[in-house]
């Protein structure tokens, strides 16, 4: 019976939220999980990259500086390209976006760490987040005005009431389709890892390590590539809540 406790670790298990510091308000659990502990992590992280970057404030750039100059360029360029020039104040909420989201993915790839971009609950409330702001600007700059992006241009008013709820689903799975897309990429990448990893123990147990190198070998070059999609996806939202602030500035 106690053998039969000691199971081997599945998959899923690296996405398991456990609570570090239990805490009930009520009926609601709000204990401080290990998701939340890699959410600060992430947090302090840029927030000291970027202080100590700034602090240093070198007219050379060292590397540390160089990183974090080239970071904030790469999304000031990325939210002037695909947002336009009134969007210019929005790049430090973009930033943050745009860090927070790499690092999580990428912390999730170091042994024995949690990925909490891997839960939808959080890359939804990020959507969620991005929904809202954008949806407030755009009343806040035209006011019932912006009601007028559900309305096509162009298209015959006897086709409006087909076109319009269309168009207004469309706008309201914005979130939906935003997180949905973050999460499922790391999920699977991590759940597929796993797998393989796995598979490569499995194979250099049964079969011997010269056998198991292949599998091994496969291993690496997931690892590098769950490396880049990390970056992608990030850079993904972030793009992505650039073209939904151009929607709302300019209505198109």
């Amino acid at each position: 019976m106690a053998a039969a406790e000691h199971h081997a670790a599945g998959p899923l298990e690296q996405f398991s939220i456990e609570p570090l510091i239990p805490l009930n308000i009520g009926r609601y659990d709000v204990s401080f999980s290990n998701s939340a502990a890699f959410m600060v992590l992430a947090a302090v992280l840029i927030a000291l990259l970027m202080t100590s970057s700034v602090k240093r404030g070198a007219l050379v750039p060292g590397r540390l500086q160089s990183i974090a100059e080239l970071l904030y360029e790469f999304v000031a360029g990325m939210v002037r390209d695909n947002a336009g020039p009134e969007a210019r104040k929005f790049v430090p909420f973009v930033f943050t976006l745009f860090m927070f989201i790499l690092l999580g993915n990428l912390l999730g790839m170091i042994p024995y760490t949690f990925t909490f971009t891997s839960h939808i609950i959080v890359t939804f409330a990020l959507a969620l987040t991005v929904f809202v702001m954008v949806t407030i600007l755009g009343i806040v700059l035209h006011g019932f005005h912006f009601f007028s992006l559900f309305v096509p241009h162009g298209v015959p008013k006897v086709l409006l009431p087909l076109l319009v709820p269309i168009e207004i689903l469309s706008y309201l799975t914005r979130p939906i389709s935003l997180s949905i897309r973050l999460f499922a990429n790391m999920m699977a990448g991590h759940t597929m890892m796993a797998v393989f990893s796995g598979f490569a123990v499995s194979m250099g147990v049964a079969l011997g390590w010269l056998v198991g190198i292949a599998p091994l070998l496969l291993v690496i070059a997931l690892t590098g590539f769950e490396i880049l999609v990390a970056a992608i996806q990030a850079y993904v939202f972030a793009i992505l809540t650039c073209l939904y602030l151009r929607d709302a500035i300019e209505l198109h």
